[in-house]
């Protein structure tokens, strides 16, 4: 089967505070030297999917650096690849800006034309999970669906609130619950949807002529909810680890901090192939006489001479001797200086906490620190 891969790379995650100021949802980092779409482009890669399009929007320079041509994901060819796909002006299009998602698959038809691809998988550029797509493949064709969605249980963790719900009959979708309407009735559903579509590439074209133009742009409200009772819609439960990073800073902070637990560590990175990213030329962590750590992810390039405990530390990081890190998350090029402490605290790339200082911030919220503060 020859998919087409399509990643929605374009939404700010407005609740992120500063953290996407700079950088769209789908740049941020995580796990010490990823990035968000890392997962997400791994997977399709993974699963044989060589041609990948990468819908952007807000702030995409960042995204764009760290994509590149593709190289790192093998991506990098002349039949197939990576292609951005971004908003550009025209005289349908005076807004130069997608309205939706529907709309943006809509004014990048040209990609679902050209090809021989019969399949197309949607995915989104800020959700981190890890698995083997092809079973989705398998079971789309074995049930005759005409979409298959990407379903999970809802009572997850962190992720998995914000979400829209489905209810399901012996597999297949018969009603879609959007999440602005799951709290009038929050038993209602069966699952919930984690944005993950597979579809066949001609059907996808058609549901679209026949929806945007009519002014729906929405991909689920447009075009999957008004179609379950003509469509075979089918659902794929998902029963591993799972989580969409834009809900909330908190999400956010707690999805770095989880590849301390050796079980999410083994199902991300040593399970259902590699994850794909960008690399840099940095030597190896530098632990001085002075450093103490305990439970703590510490990147390449890092110079540890204090006390780090249960903390993630991105590349480049320099913790000086005396200094504490507790419960933290440190992007690229963070400064601790000597005798300072700080405690659940998310602090961006290139931060400063001067000597001596203690900033803690509380452990339900944890606090962010923006792109080059000083402390």
């Amino acid at each position: 089967m020859k998919v087409l891969g399509i990643i929605l790379a374009g939404g700010r995650g407005e609740y992120l505070s500063s953290l996407t100021q700079v950088r769209t949802s789908a740049a941020l980092p995580v796990y010490g030297k990823y990035r968000s779409i890392d997962f997400t482009l791994s997977n399709m890669v993974n699963a044989g999917v060589s041609k990948v399009g990468i819908i952007t929007q807000y702030s995409p320079r960042s995204l764009m650096d760290h994509i590149g041509s593709g190289k790192e994901w093998d991506l990098d060819r002349k039949q197939g690849g990576l292609f951005i796909l971004q908003p550009y002006y025209s005289p349908y299009n005076p807004s130069m800006g997608y309205k939706g998602t529907a709309d943006a698959l809509f004014q990048n038809i040209n990609i679902l034309r050209r090809g021989n691809e019969d399949s197309v998988l949607i995915g989104s550029g800020d959700h981190i999970f890890k698995t083997d797509l092809t079973k989705i493949f398998r079971y789309h064709l074995d049930t005759a669906a005409d979409i298959t969605v990407l379903t999970g249980n809802k009572d997850g963790e962190c992720g998995m609130e914000g979400m829209d719900r489905v209810v399901c009959k012996n597999g297949r979708i018969i009603k879609w619950i959007e999440k602005e309407k799951v709290s009038e009735n929050p038993e209602e559903g069966d699952c919930v949807a984690l944005g993950i579509y597979f579809i066949n590439k001609f059907l996808l074209r058609e549901l679209l002529y026949s929806a945007v133009p009519n002014g729906e742009n929405e991909l689920v409200k447009g075009i999957i909810t008004p179609n379950l009772s003509s469509l075979n819609v089918r659902e794929y439960r998902y029963n591993g680890y799972w989580r969409d990073i834009k809900l909330s800073k908190k999400c956010y902070f707690k999805t770095n901090l989880d590849i301390l637990n050796p079980e999410i560590r083994r199902e991300l990175f040593y399970e259902n192939g590699r994850v794909f990213t960008k690399l840099k030329d940095l030597p190896p962590p530098k632990i001085t006489g002075t450093a103490s750590m305990n439970n703590s992810v510490i990147a390449d390039g890092c110079v540890i001479g204090g006390k780090i405990e249960d903390s993630v530390l991105f590349r480049d990081t320099r913790v000086m001797a005396g200094a504490t890190v507790k419960n933290s998350v440190l992007l690229e090029g963070c400064l601790v200086e000597e005798g300072a402490h700080i405690e659940n605290v998310i602090m961006d790339k290139y931060c400063t906490v001067r000597l001596g200082r203690s900033f803690v911030g509380e452990n339900e919220e944890p606090t962010v620190i923006e792109k080059h503060g000083v402390i």
